[in-house]
């Protein structure tokens, strides 16, 4: 059984009401109701059993404990689940017993039963993928000029503004959103092949028994694909890089909140002894997140190796990873949603961290500018002596190069003055900030 407490992290409340017992019975129960209907109307089974079906089916009846105790025996809750139904409509009209479940198989009702809750599952996490990159927007337009520190390797490199980086944080974030969307999709889609994939039971009624179930159940239509499991490893893999994406953007969020570099704050968790903490806690869940979503994307990689018509422990692992993969990236959305909607940008902070590099970062514009002038050579050992120097803490990298007369031969002191200049070494950056938000937002239907 799952526990809230454990799993406090890894979920959301509306994605654990979603793939808790009670609703995974009901899509189970659904499943049956709308087999037994579309079945009727082909003529495969009594009208009467399917109304005795579906007035049985009644999630609230059902001992869940005791159909998940008995999945082990058979390795699946199906088996019990059924008997459990069986039972049920029994209790009504024995006649009607005898159809539950016809011409199923175990792996109908799960695959479809997991297809219902992918369905339910994307328009749970729209909203507050929404919210994401709404802010996200907002922020680029807002901070469009606002000059900061580039950084590779966490090193200080050359100037660019915090709308691009949030701009490329959208960027990522929608495309990789796109991917998941259409995995869901994907996902999203009917299971019915009966004991070996022919639905040979129910002779030449099979096909349309299928579409008429899938209309029902507001799935796609499929053949069977009980060990083609493509669809359901592309919507892991897909949680995964959205995952992996939102987890690149909250590892840059906390890096930027931390005190010694304080260019972002937002509302955070606190600390149980240290009353100044205030914790980037939603980074925290997606980053938790982004490090669980590779290993269940590789289960769901390994487990698509799977027997002839039916595996062996295959789509048994698949269940519970999918349902984890989900819940994993929801709550990681989720959580940073939360923090961009009170995250708040520090310009001046930015400013200083920016001019706390004595303008050795212009060390770039101004090496290409004197090699023009004297050479390779010549250009990368001015630079080198003035880097050398500024980084004493004697100079800035301005009265360093001033210093030398080989500089101020070939570059006057104003040019050198408007070469470090951060807005003057943006290069394409607004060009490429609006490039970025020039992606339509996928729209999920109501």
């Amino acid at each position: 059984m799952t526990s809230r407490l454990l799993d406090s992290l890894g979920t959301t409340d509306a994605l654990a009401e979603l793939f808790g017992d009670q609703s995974v019975l009901g899509r189970m129960l659904d499943l049956e109701v709308a087999l037994a209907r579309a079945e009727a109307a082909a003529g495969v089974i009594p009208d009467a059993a399917a109304r005795t079906i579906a007035s049985a089916a009644q999630a609230e009846e059902f001992d869940v404990r005791a159909i998940a105790g008995a999945a082990i025996a058979s390795a699946t809750p199906v088996i019990a689940f059924v008997d459990a139904l069986v039972d049920r409509v029994r209790r009504v009209d024995e006649e009607s017993a005898r159809y539950v479940h016809w011409g199923a198989t175990s792996q109908d009702v799960a695959d479809s039963a997991l297809a219902l809750l992918i369905a339910r599952a994307r328009a749970i996490l729209a909203p507050d993928h929404a919210r994401v990159t709404r802010a996200l927007r907002r922020l680029s337009d807002e901070h469009a000029a606002t000059v900061m520190i580039g950084r590779t390797l966490l090193q200080p490199a050359t100037p660019t503004t915090f709308g691009l980086k949030a701009a490329a944080w959208y960027a990522a974030a929608e495309s990789s959103w796109r991917r998941l969307h259409h995995a869901f999709d994907e996902g999203a889609t009917l299971q019915f092949g009966g004991a070996s994939g022919t639905l040979a039971a129910l002779g030449t009624k099979g096909p349309e028994v299928a579409d008429a179930l899938a209309r029902e159940l507001g799935l796609s239509p499929s053949t069977p694909w009980h060990t083609d499991r493509v669809r359901l490893c592309t919507l892991v893999a897909a949680c995964g890089t959205y995952t992996g994406a939102l987890g690149k953007i909250a590892r840059d969020v906390s890096l930027l909140m931390q005190a010694e570099v304080g260019e972002l704050a937002a509302d955070g968790g606190g600390s149980s002894t240290m009353p100044q903490k205030n914790n980037p806690a939603g980074c925290a869940v997606a980053l938790a997140a982004a490090a669980r979503l590779p290993g269940l994307v590789a289960t769901m990689m390994s487990a698509m190796v799977q027997e002839h018509e039916r595996a062996v422990g295959g789509s048994q692992a698949e269940w519970p990873v999918t349902a984890e993969a989900i819940q994993a990236t929801g709550a990681a959305v989720f959580a940073l949603a939360g923090t961009f909607e009170t995250l708040r940008v520090v310009p001046e902070r930015m400013r200083a961290n920016l001019e706390a590099t004595r303008g050795t970062i212009y060390s770039e514009p101004i090496a290409l500018r004197l090699r023009a002038a004297l050479g390779r050579e010549a250009a990368e050992r001015i630079v080198a002596e003035a880097l050398e120097r500024s980084r004493e803490g004697a100079t800035t990298m301005l009265d360093a190069l001033v210093s030398l007369p080989e500089v101020t031969r070939v570059v006057p002191r104003g040019d050198l003055e408007t070469m470090m200049r951060p807005e003057a070494y943006l290069g394409a950056a607004e060009r490429f900030r609006r490039a970025l938000l020039g992606m339509a937002p996928v729209r999920v239907p109501a």
